[in-house]
């Protein structure tokens, strides 16, 4: 056994923020799929153009995110309302939708990058930068940190 180690002794705990992180890509690994899923499904079995079928997509996994995120990554976090939260959700949600849909959109009609390789990656490209958007604006204003006083945020990252 190492030395200054005892059996049964706990690991470290992971920051708060490091858990916060993983929580949020365990749930947008699932909205990822869910988009990317029905995403080609539209692209391959209707007419409707990539821009129409990747808003499809977002919009299936946006919906499919908020009971992760409200249930899993932010459970702890203090609720003002169902509905208010829920809107503040669909209001990052639909930014983040038109931030992942403009590269595409770009992609396709800028530079004319339309193959199923080519949308793919581009929306993959798009989902990536719109994540960053989600990230910052579902910790800070849906899902905010408890207050236990005023100016105290509990379980903020600095909180360890």
């Amino acid at each position: 056994m190492p030395e200054g180690k005892t059996p049964g002794a706990k690991r470290p705990r992971i920051p708060a923020l490091a858990n916060e992180i993983a929580k949020f890509a365990v749930v947008g690994g699932f909205g990822v799929a869910v988009n990317f899923a029905v995403f080609n499904l539209c692209r391959t079995a209707t007419q409707l153009t990539v821009e129409k079928c990747s808003f499809a997509g977002t919009s299936a996994a946006i919906f499919a995110n908020y009971l992760g995120f409200r249930y899993y990554t932010y459970r702890d976090r203090q609720r003002r309302g169902h509905a208010r939260e829920f809107s503040f959700f669909v209001l990052f949600s639909v930014v983040g939708l038109a931030i992942e849909n403009g590269v595409l959109y770009s992609a396709t009609n800028w530079f004319g990058w339309n193959s199923g390789l080519q949308s793919n990656l581009f929306k993959g490209l798009g989902i990536a930068v719109a994540t960053c958007f989600r990230f910052c604006s579902y910790r800070t204003w849906v899902f905010r940190a408890r207050t236990d006083t005023v100016g105290s945020r509990a379980g903020s990252p600095a909180d360890g």
